[in-house]
């Protein structure tokens, strides 16, 4: 007969409906520090479920809005809403994805997947059981033991998708997570985002200096620069390869190329 504990393990281990999306609002927003504003009268609505890319110059404030939407900056004027309620400090519902891993050292892959579980007060067998699920989903079920030094940086991004996606998140924020990678890889993470986003529901903001990367994963694209919001513009065919050369495609990158001034 099985126990409670067991019961309650193998419950939690069921995969739940994917999380619905959340909305993000600006709303004539100044964002940045008291004594070094980086952006002001920024009006921006994410709307749930959207992939929205942000690019600009080194600088223009692209990684100060990410902040400030997962509650580690407050705005210095206007509001930051999720779902019509202020951003007031970080939540377990908005994930923050760092261009460096941010993985803990001392923790095995799959140790590092299971945290948001734990905070979550998953019980340790259903949250390993979800973790390797993760990791396998991601491509790293042979690494799940492996310390977070023992395997390639592009590895090492993969657990950090999964870490940030097992908690379930309504908003995932990424701040130039590829950044660092050789181009054959970045392609690879831009195909895998897409792939374990498919069916979660979550809203997602993706800071980028490269502008295909930001056209081909975007449903929108924000650009930033010279202080401001400058314009935020539809993507034509998001997320398909082979739009690349579609002249609408062609036409919004040529403008936004314009825009950042290369």
């Amino acid at each position: 007969m099985s126990t409670s504990s067991e019961t309650e393990a193998r419950a939690a281990a069921v995969p739940r409906p994917p999380a619905r999306g959340t909305r993000l609002t600006l709303r004539a927003a100044a964002l940045g520090r008291p004594d070094a504003p980086a952006v002001t009268g920024v009006d921006l609505d994410v709307a749930p479920g959207e992939i929205l890319t942000v690019v600009g110059p080194s600088g223009c404030g692209k990684s100060t809005l990410l902040r400030t939407l997962a509650g580690l900056l407050p705005p210095l004027a206007g509001a930051v809403e999720q779902d019509g309620r202020p951003v007031d400090g970080p939540a377990a519902d908005r994930a923050l994805v760092f261009q460096d891993d941010a993985l803990l050292p001392w923790r095995t892959l799959r140790a590092n997947v299971e945290l948001p579980l734990a905070f979550r007060g998953v019980p340790r067998a259903a949250r390993r059981e979800q973790a390797a699920a993760w990791l396998e989903r991601v491509g790293l079920a042979a690494q799940a033991g492996q310390l977070p030094h023992r395997v390639s940086g592009g590895q090492r991004q993969r657990a950090q998708l999964a870490r940030a996606l097992a908690g379930r998140p309504r908003a995932v924020l990424m701040d130039e997570p590829f950044g660092a990678l050789d181009a054959q890889t970045r392609a690879g993470m831009q195909e895998l985002l897409v792939e374990v986003l498919h069916g979660t529901g979550a809203t997602v903001v993706f800071v980028t200096h490269d502008v295909d990367e930001a056209l081909f994963l975007g449903d929108r694209v924000a650009l930033l620069g010279a202080g401001r919001l400058t314009a935020v513009r539809d993507v034509p065919r998001p997320r398909d390869r082979s739009a690349h050369d579609d002249p609408a495609r062609v036409a919004l990158r040529r403008d936004v190329l314009t825009s950042l001034g290369t």
